[in-house]
């Protein structure tokens, strides 16, 4: 069995908003200015008994005081002001898939360390996440020892500070040190790392070469014209980056570049009329490419692909608005999309008056949404069926509220059912 030690912050998580702004707490509490913004960054990685004294020139008993102060407010609010580093959730899947025993040794305590890990999903991944609890004089070496399990035929530390390379090498053990956290590659080299990764596709290559990555996800988000899709699509992109999922947005009509000369065509108002039959089977062909070009391979990469609009638009528009009816659009796009069909679907949900309303106050409405009040009510009344006849797929989120709250709901609800197509794909 193989043992990959890693270190937490700087090399799992992108920690320095929740560290700086604890570090900046800490010396404000004990009565002296903030450190220069230079120094502030040399906090990260360090322990900070020995960085307050170094940076912030205090004594022992200053330094365990601001220590403590750091603390309070972590364990409130800085140990959730963090995000984990794009590939990091794709690397632990892939080295649990190897059957690697897999830690982290890290000189934050163990308990603020779990919680991190509870909170971002991540915790089923590891086999033991061991902290310095002894806060005052943390030892890498000791922690990493405590890391390993009790017998393995090689065992590797990662990390991205001299602390992590040295503590390896003391516990006898190979290190890998990498580049996007917040050392050097001058500093990880001079104190000797076997292995450098300057960024997280290189150290999947080396703890996993040739290794396929486990399957993405495909999600689609939906609603009538004016519902806010290209907002909540924006902070659902950025939650779910935050929670160390990999995005990749795209959208329809287009995503690829043949679909957006196919989308100048569908939305430009210049079009005119346009039999219902050619703007279902343009839709169709704009969605055969993007499935082929950019959602299949995205999906195959491990990635979350998150696409404004899919097959329930043109079941709802053209379908629905346009009246060619729903099983004469899944027959139209069924060789299109081949199977390709989102794992989950974000609708929101808004009365398509009220969801037009706002959208004629912000911009010019292109074809589509020049149609009448009653196309759109049909469009509407489109969606609800499909979401009464497949309601596993659909995440229903209430569109009448502010945009931050709608955001949050979103952001928590996708990520819920992320985490369980992770689980069972991480089972089969």
């Amino acid at each position: 069995m193989r043992c990959v030690i890693f270190d937490l912050d700087g090399t799992l998580t992108k920690s320095d908003e929740g560290i700086l702004n604890c570090i900046d707490y800490a010396v404000e509490k004990v009565g002296l200015p903030l450190p220069d913004k230079t120094d502030r960054a040399k906090f990260v990685g360090p322990p900070l008994i020995w960085s307050f004294k170094t940076y912030c020139g205090m004594d022992d008993e200053t330094a365990e005081r601001a220590l403590w102060a750091y603390r309070e407010r972590y364990m409130r609010i800085g140990l959730y002001e963090n995000r984990v580093y794009p590939g990091i959730r794709r690397l632990l899947r892939m080295l649990k898939k190897r059957g690697d025993w897999v830690a982290i040794a890290t000189g934050k305590p163990t308990e603020p360390s779990r919680r991190i890990m509870a909170h971002f999903g991540l915790s089923r991944y590891f086999d033991r996440i061991v902290g310095a609890d002894d806060v005052l004089h943390p030892d890498k070496e000791d922690l990493i020892r405590a890391a390993l399990p009790e017998a393995c035929d090689e065992a590797v530390m990662v990390g991205d500070r001299s602390f992590d390379v040295l503590g390896g090498k003391a516990a006898g053990i190979r290190t890998i040190g990498i580049g996007y956290g917040f050392g050097t590659e001058e500093e990880l080299r001079g104190v000797g790392c076997d292995a450098y990764a300057a960024d997280v596709e290189g150290l999947i290559a080396l703890l996993c070469p040739r290794q396929q990555p486990p399957r993405g996800a495909f999600i689609s988000m939906e609603g009538p014209d004016g519902s806010g899709k290209s907002t909540q699509a924006a902070l659902l992109a950025e939650t779910l980056a935050r929670w160390g999922f990999e995005v990749v947005r795209s959208r329809e009509p287009g995503g690829s570049p043949v679909g957006e000369e196919i989308r100048k065509v569908l939305l430009s108002p210049e079009s005119g009329e346009m039999a219902p039959e050619t703007e279902a089977l343009l839709f169709a062909a704009s969605r055969s490419e993007h499935v082929r070009k950019v959602i299949r391979p995205a999906v195959a990469a491990g990635r979350v692909l998150l696409c404004d609009r899919f097959l329930d638009s043109s079941v709802a528009y053209q379908g629905g608005g346009r009246g060619l009816g729903v099983a004469r659009v899944q027959r139209i796009n069924a060789e299109a999309v081949e199977g390709s069909l989102p794992d989950m679907t974000v609708y929101l949900d808004i009365d398509h008056r009220d969801a037009m309303a706002r959208r004629v106050k912000v911009d010019v409405p292109d074809r589509m949404e020049r149609e009448d009040e009653a196309f759109h009510a049909r469009v509407e009344a489109a969606y609800h069926q499909l979401i009464r006849e497949d309601p596993a797929r659909f995440v229903v989120v209430d569109a009448n509220r502010d945009a931050e709250t709608i955001g949050e709901e979103t952001g928590r609800r996708v990520i819920e059912r992320l985490a369980a197509l992770e689980e069972e794909a991480d089972r089969a």
